[in-house]
């Protein structure tokens, strides 16, 4: 089997988020596809198959972390998306058929991706007690993203905040089903983006994830509400960072962004 390391979210080699990518003749076991994810040990390893022609998708598509697998992952898909494109195993839009329905992946003459993804419900809630002190900083806003994301958002007071963040992972793990997002909004937007972000996910195996396109879905209508724009840029400031386009519309979100494939080799096992 072919395996790639592919770094998303990202127009060069080792900065945005780094995902595994196999492209299979059918799914294996469930037991063994969580054994390469383990073996990977990046945020999420991609498996994904051709469909019979026809039908409402191309291509079946899931997601593991080296702990579990998960109902959305945005990097992965982009990064699958990436391949199957320079590969030449498909051309044009592809569409997964994932646990979060049929999600497409639209290339550009630019060489740039866009996912079509459901927009996250958000629902304002009273920060847990505890949040503040495990995350490192008071909330300014809490909101539950729904089912598919299991994350609490967290505004903070500003950008500043959110870079130096040094949260207890072990204490965060208690308050969402997948983590936390925190947020603020950008110091200056001159810099090209409107809002800045860090994603800790300690209950799926991974302290903090690099640049998560599933968590943009949470906030493209958050921001896009503050700022009163649908079109708005998104930065993960996370240690290999990485920039996320983002286009809310109504209960779908647009999420933009490149990928550079780093590693290419074969799976022995």
């Amino acid at each position: 089997m072919r395996i790639r390391i592919v770094d998303a979210f990202t127009d060069r080699p080792f900065a945005g988020n780094p995902a595994g990518v196999l492209l299979l003749d059918a799914f294996l076991d469930d037991d063994r596809l969580q054994q390469v994810a383990l073996e990977v040990n990046h945020a999420e390893t991609a498996f994904a198959h051709r469909l019979p022609g026809g039908g409402e998708a191309d291509w079946a598509l899931r997601w593991f972390t080296p702990a579990t697998e998960v109902a959305m992952c945005g990097h992965a898909t982009l990064a699958t998306a990436h391949v199957l494109h320079t590969t030449g195993a498909h051309e044009g839009p592809v569409r997964f058929a994932t646990r979060s329905g049929v999600l497409v992946a639209s290339p550009a003459a630019d060489g740039s991706i866009t996912l079509d993804f459901p927009t996250a419900p958000l629902t304002p809630v009273d920060a847990p007690a505890g949040v503040a002190e495990a995350l490192g900083a008071e909330p300014r806003a809490v909101l539950d993203t729904g089912p598919n994301l299991g994350d609490l958002l967290v505004e903070v007071a500003d950008e500043k905040t959110v870079r130096a963040l040094t949260p207890d992972h072990r204490a965060l793990a208690a308050h969402s089903e997948r983590g936390i997002i925190a947020t603020a909004r950008a110091e200056d937007p001159a810099r090209g983006y409107d809002y800045v972000s860090r994603c800790f996910f300690p209950n799926v195996g991974i302290d903090e994830d690099p640049v998560t396109g599933s968590a943009h879905t949470a906030l493209a209508p958050y921001w896009s509400r503050l700022l009163g724009r649908p079109d708005l840029t998104g930065l993960q400031a996370s240690p290999r960072s990485g920039r996320v386009r983002t286009e809310l519309r109504g209960e779908r979100t647009l999420l933009g962004g490149r990928a550079v494939t780093v590693i290419e080799g074969e799976l022995l096992a």
